[in-house]
């Protein structure tokens, strides 16, 4: 899928608000009630071009399906390096927390997943170059835009990055339901971070032989597995709670 379009009226305005390179933005002729008033007003302080057009042109473009008649033409999304996360973590004087993500395919899932990662106070996202969505209009609108905030790097080998990271002093933690290890009985307040597998396979084994740790979240239902985007979530808000309520201590 493209990387140069972000669809739906949330999702622009975020990038109209944090600044992303916007080349011009199609609005629906006749679509000017609510926030649509919102991106008209942010995108004439900016100076970026807003074109009026009729709706089938929208629906053309449309890759989400999904677009409020509003879609933004962008510079496509550029990816970090991982000592981009490192000095950004170090630049905040906290203690480095990343997300690994082996191989998402679902750009729903991802999108959630960034939007919980950036409210959890995640500084970075991994993830590798096969058989991971990229960052397409899908993601950015199931983001809320919260991609504009995130910084996400894109490398040749999950286990090679886990590598690297391990040599920064970084604990590397698998979330996998076969361990004995739950994760609010497990310290996760130091330099971590958070590897969480595909929707379908979990993490390959390579990668969980590569983990320091692995946690599992509890369940008590009959259904055995959790969507990744949910079980990184419940995650990723333990290991925040835990900085902010043992931080204090």
């Amino acid at each position: 899928m493209r990387e140069d379009l972000i669809e739906g009226r949330n999702a622009v305005i975020e990038a109209l608000r944090s600044n992303g390179t916007i080349e011009q933005i199609l609005v629906a002729k006749g679509d000017t009630k609510g926030s649509v008033n919102v991106i008209l007003a942010l995108a004439k302080e900016k100076g970026i071009v807003v074109k009026e057009v009729d709706r089938r042109k929208i629906e053309q473009v449309s890759e989400t399906g999904n677009h409020q008649g509003v879609i933004a033409y962008i510079s496509p999304y550029k990816y970090y390096g991982i000592k981009d996360i490192l000095d950004y973590a170090k630049s905040k004087g906290e203690k480095p927390f990343i997300l690994i993500l082996d191989e998402i395919e679902d750009p729903h899932n991802f999108g959630a997943i960034i939007r919980t990662a950036e409210v959890c106070g995640v500084h970075g996202i991994v993830i590798p170059k096969r058989r991971n969505v990229g960052v397409t209009p899908t993601v950015y609108k199931s983001s809320a835009g919260a991609i504009e905030y995130m910084r996400i790097a894109k490398v040749s080998n999950i286990n090679n990055a886990i590598e690297e990271l391990k040599e920064e002093g970084i604990w590397v933690y698998g979330a996998d339901m076969n361990t004995e290890s739950f994760c609010y009985e497990t310290d996760l307040t130091g330099s971590i971070a958070l590897v969480i597998g595909s929707e379908g396979r979990g993490m390959s084994k390579l990668t969980r032989e590569k983990c320091d740790v692995i946690v599992k979240v509890p369940m008590i239902g009959k259904i055995t597995s959790l969507n990744a985007s949910v079980a990184g979530g419940i995650l990723m808000y333990e290991i925040l709670k835990q900085r902010i309520t043992r931080g204090k201590k």
